[in-house]
């Protein structure tokens, strides 16, 4: 690895221990963190703009930065804080930085990398998740503003953010025809955070249900070209995919280790669970699973940076990952047994945490869906 790589590497690791998994457990136990307390404190360090332009106030890093810095947020079992600060990255901003105009980058990506502003992204509505193409939020036009009216579940972020990517309906076409990202900020009249969800996992990161009745927004608020909407939400789609590929890598490494150390102290009939063949294989088939993810995450990061699609490699790489990391959950908890089982020990968050990474950014079953189409299967 790289001299400068691997400073780097240390810095975010020495950052994300101090800022965050010195409080953790306190803020898992209270379900919630102040995220404008926190990303201010990461932008100093250059961590929320690595992935944007110098231009628009980012560090405008190589990928393998990206991958680096989200394979240490994977660590420490901070899933819900990662997933945060991942949405202000990887989610909500990357639209507005390829598509938007420079008066709109001015009044929220800037801020937003800079961490003045939390930021998030709007799609999947009570009857609309995985399927894009038929969320019914509209926006009709009025003079110079969009009038939205809707609802939109599961935003994380949603309670705290200052301004939402939210995809909508800006014409009649049906399917994903006629879709607009526009960005509605908080507090616009019209504009309700119903509630926070309860949550099986990543309790810190709060999670909102959203109610839009004739918000009226600025046209101008539209990222990119009005209609096409869906069409940049895939292209974003892609790149918080390949951060949730990025993430498991970490998680999943951090949670192997803690595991292994754990069966060369656990004596079982006579000696360390280290030594018992099947738990060891099964430890060491994730490992294997785990080089190959990493691999997949090295060789995206290098198709990116030269400015190739990696469409196919993403999904394949959200598929991969969400299943290693469930995999991996479920046998450190296994082989814990009944302390693995106890709220107090590690392995119970983490095992709740990581079960969104197949439901996330993406179900199994799309993926699936994603891949089998570009194989050439009408499904």
């Amino acid at each position: 690895m790289p001299t400068e790589l691997a400073e780097f590497r240390s810095t975010v690791r020495a950052v994300w221990e101090r800022e965050v998994l010195a409080h953790i457990d306190e803020w898992e136990a209270d379900g919630f963190f102040d995220a404008h307390a926190l990303f201010p404190i990461l932008a100093r360090h250059g961590l929320l703009g690595l992935s944007h332009s110098a231009e628009d106030g980012g560090e405008g890093a190589p990928m393998e930065y990206q991958m680096a810095m989200a394979e240490e947020l994977g660590r420490g079992n901070a899933a819900g804080v990662a997933m945060a600060v991942n949405v202000q990255m990887h989610m909500a901003t990357p639209s507005l930085a390829r598509f938007g105009t420079p008066e709109l980058k001015e009044r929220y990506l800037r801020p937003a990398i800079a961490g003045e502003q939390v930021a998030a992204i709007a799609v999947t509505e009570p009857g609309a998740g995985s399927d894009v193409a038929h969320l019914a939020t509209k926006a009709h036009r009025d003079g110079d503003h969009w009038v939205i009216s809707g609802q939109k579940i599961y935003i994380t972020n949603g309670t705290q953010a200052d301004w939402f990517c939210m995809l909508v309906r800006t014409s009649d076409e049906g399917g994903f025809r006629g879709m607009s990202q526009i960005i509605v900020p908080a507090g616009t009249e019209g504009f309700e955070v119903v509630r926070k969800l309860d949550k099986l996992g990543n309790r810190v990161s709060d999670t909102a249900e959203l109610r839009l009745e004739d918000v009226r927004v600025p046209v101008s608020n539209t990222i990119g070209e009005a209609g096409r909407g869906f069409q940049q939400q895939m292209q974003q789609f892609v790149i918080e995919r390949l951060s949730a590929c990025f993430a498991a890598v970490g998680a999943c490494e951090w949670a192997l280790g803690r595991t292994r150390d754990y069966l060369r102290t656990r004596d079982v009939f006579g000696g360390p669970l280290a030594q018992r063949q099947y738990p060891v294989f099964r430890l060491t088939e994730a490992s294997a699973q785990l080089e190959l993810l990493r691999a997949l995450n090295e060789k995206m990061a290098l198709m990116l940076d030269a400015g190739e699609d990696i469409t196919r490699e993403a999904t394949a790489g959200k598929l991969a990952a969400g299943r290693l990391i469930r995999e991996v959950a479920d046998l450190a908890v296994q082989y814990h047994g009944g302390m693995g089982y106890m709220e107090e020990n590690w392995t119970a968050r983490f095992y709740r945490d990581a079960r969104l990474s197949s439901i996330g950014g993406g179900a199994d079953e799309v993926m699936l869906q994603v891949l089998a189409r570009l194989d050439g299967y009408e499904v």
